[in-house]
């Protein structure tokens, strides 16, 4: 059956990451492993539409790559070890074994590229890049820098990585809790790209199963279960976020029997046991907060006094801009829209290219029947938000959904 370029679009981007782990392990060369799976895209956009779909795609992906891989290394004489060892790596051609302490391909890549060696922005914007498959403007965005900029940190980072020779190997287990960090980062990043553009939505279960390969990992890691069960309870909201012609749909206005109550109460018994530990982290906190959010049986009914006091205990551990944006959204609810708009006004000479400032700024001026300054900060906000539903919301005069 013929196939629709858009389809093999998407096939790739779902399947970018898996295969680029495998060929990073095979020939330990970022290049060399991005460009042979750029060569087996453009041969199945040539082959596909006509011929249609291989019965594992994914695997047809690998495989091709792989093979364009080993023929563009035989043609370097000057490489001819690495050919010798990639081949020995590759075998016949099967299937690419699993092995060391972390049992899974991308999550072994996250935890290298998060090598020591390399500053911690970098190594989450490199995982973005390689393993989310994501463009070099998207991780700019998360990074809040401008997208050459980012192009050259990521280049820089390469070179690094060639030059030092850092091995893509999976470190030891007495290794993993250092490299945690940044790699908690990077899958929470996975999860949020893919939440805001439905393009993207294949990263968000991806995320959710490279949290729970974490979380069996590393199960006396609090910070691991803390994000398994925000990403849980975020994910229990996605269905009922976007309307049937793509519109947003804010939390206060979602029909809260869309939500997916097992992910809930799995989010929920995640959190019970992380307040039994005692040991409160950023993202056991931001979970317990989602959790007050899937307890109100009604947007009215929400427990804001007690999300403010979780932001307060958030911001003591990580005084983000970020957080502190948060937490003046919340303070809003509870002291009044003048109360959120000073908090929010004080952050904004440094958050000025991140859109939710404008965006949440421009919903007190409304709140506050200041219209004319309210437009303002929408187009704004507008004008910094990613192509997809929310920057439609906003273009239209909407509000920055508090979710």
């Amino acid at each position: 059956m013929p196939v629709d370029p858009d389809a093999i679009g998407r096939i790739f981007r779902q399947e970018y990451g898996r295969s680029l782990a495998a060929l990073i392990g095979v020939f330990g060369d970022i290049d060399v492993a991005e460009d042979a799976v750029q060569e087996a895209y453009a041969l199945a956009l040539d082959k596909w539409p006509a011929e249609g779909l291989p019965p594992n795609p994914g695997g047809w992906i690998t495989t091709t790559a792989r093979n364009r891989a080993l023929d563009r290394l035989r043609r370097r004489t000057r490489e001819r070890r690495l050919l010798s060892e990639a081949a020995l790596m590759a075998g016949d051609g099967g299937p690419l074994q699993e092995g060391g302490v972390v049992p899974d391909d991308r999550l072994r890549l996250i935890f290298t590229c998060c090598h020591p060696a390399l500053a911690p922005e970098t190594q989450v914007a490199l995982t973005l890049r390689l393993l989310g498959g994501l463009s070099t403007e998207q991780v700019a965005r998360c990074f809040l820098v401008a997208e050459p900029a980012m192009a050259q940190r990521l280049v820089r980072a390469k070179r690094k990585i060639k030059a030092a020779r850092i091995p893509y190997r999976i470190p030891a287990g007495h290794e993993l809790p250092d490299r945690l960090p940044p790699v908690l980062a990077v899958v929470y990043l996975i999860y949020t790209t893919g939440l805001s553009g439905t393009e993207r939505s294949v990263l968000c279960p991806e995320a959710i199963r490279l949290a729970r390969v974490l979380a069996a990992l590393m199960p006396d890691e609090g910070e691991v279960a803390g994000l398994l069960a925000l990403l849980l309870l975020v994910e229990s909201r996605r269905a009922a976020r976007i309307r049937p012609d793509g519109g947003l749909i804010l939390l206060a206005e979602q029909d809260r029997g869309r939500w997916d109550r097992g992910l809930i109460a799995e989010g929920h018994g995640i959190v019970r046991r992380c307040l039994a530990r005692d040991r409160p982290g950023p993202y056991q906190l931001q979970a317990a907060i989602n959790a007050v959010h899937a307890d109100a049986p009604t947007a009215a009914d929400t427990d804001w006094s007690q999300i403010v006091a979780l932001y307060d205990h958030l911001y003591s551990l990580a005084p983000t801009p970020v957080v502190a944006l948060n937490r003046a959204i919340a303070i809003a609810e509870v002291r009044g829209p003048a109360a959120g708009l000073t908090l929010i006004e004080e952050l904004e000479a440094e958050l000025d290219q991140y859109y939710p400032v404008h965006a949440a700024r421009a919903e007190l001026l409304r709140r506050l029947d200041r219209p004319g300054e309210a437009s303002a900060a929408y187009r704004r906000a507008a004008a910094l938000a990613p192509p997809g539903p929310e920057r439609d919301f906003l273009r239209r005069g909407g509000r920055l959904p508090h979710d």
